[in-house]
């Protein structure tokens, strides 16, 4: 269905419940919000895909080109999950997220993010690396692995700039498993893409004894000029902020541990 940007804007506002358990704002920060909302609007404004929570991959061409070599990838995530017990819970990479996980329950292996890539990622999934470089506008990219149980509450993410890209890897047949983005209830398929745009509020569970895995995606939306020129700006200044910074840092040191011992 759909969406027009007054529309959009009413559902893309921040998680009040995640907003309150934030420190207050200073008045820097609130001037940056600011700015970013406004940005935010004309993302909204002249995007070239329109606006809706859930999209219809026929839009994204690369999709189908992805899934068509999703068992590649597979393969190079069976690999890794020989060691899952080691992979770290997101919240230990990317403090933010602990806003919304703070066990291990949600686990990761990241390939890039918003400027930096992980050569020991590369090196260890080089099939899934030269996969991902037909997504036009890639931001970031994992490996998300929710264990049986797991479920993350309602949030938004932090800019509507980027859609994001699920593609099913390994997907429990019974369960409950899935992701409502909106009003909207989606079902992970293996070797099927899945994508949306995460400013709307969403939520994801895997109710099930196995564990789900997806490759998850950041890409830059597709924005008219001069919309593409302000969202460019922003993804660019996004590498340099502290969160994006920390997260860096942390999984470098996690890096070290996690490669040093594979090599004994």
């Amino acid at each position: 269905m759909a969406q027009s940007i007054d529309d959009a804007v009413a559902q893309q506002q921040p998680t009040a419940e995640i907003q309150s358990a934030m420190a207050p704002p200073t008045p820097l920060v609130r001037m940056g919000r600011a700015i970013l909302y406004w940005v935010e609007r004309q993302n909204l404004r002249f995007s070239k895909v329109g606006n809706p929570p859930v999209y219809d991959t026929a839009l994204f061409p690369w999709a189908t080109d992805i899934e068509r070599e999703w068992t590649l990838i597979r393969a190079e995530l069976d690999r890794l999950l020989v060691r899952r017990d080691e992979l770290p819970g997101f919240h230990e990479i990317a403090k933010d997220v602990g806003l919304i996980s703070t066990d291990r329950n949600w686990r990761t292996f990241l390939i890039c993010g918003y400027g930096h890539t992980s050569e020991h990622a590369v090196e260890t999934c080089p099939e899934t690396w030269r996969i991902l470089q037909k997504i036009p506008g890639l931001q970031s990219a994992m490996f998300s692995i929710f264990e049986p149980g797991k479920r993350l509450p309602p949030h938004r993410g932090p800019y509507n700039g980027v859609l994001r890209f699920h593609l099913g890897l390994i997907v429990p047949k019974t369960g409950d498993i899935g992701i409502k983005v909106a009003d909207q209830v989606c079902r992970w398929e293996e070797g099927k893409a899945l994508i949306f745009d995460d400013a709307y509020r969403h939520e994801a569970w895997n109710e099930s004894n196995e564990v789900r895995v997806v490759l998850f995606v950041d890409f830059a939306k597709p924005e008219r000029f001069p919309g593409s020129l302000l969202n460019g700006t922003m993804l660019k200044i996004a590498r340099f902020m502290p969160f994006i910074r920390e997260g860096y840092a942390a999984h470098k040191k996690w890096e070290r541990f996690f490669f040093g011992q594979a090599g004994k």
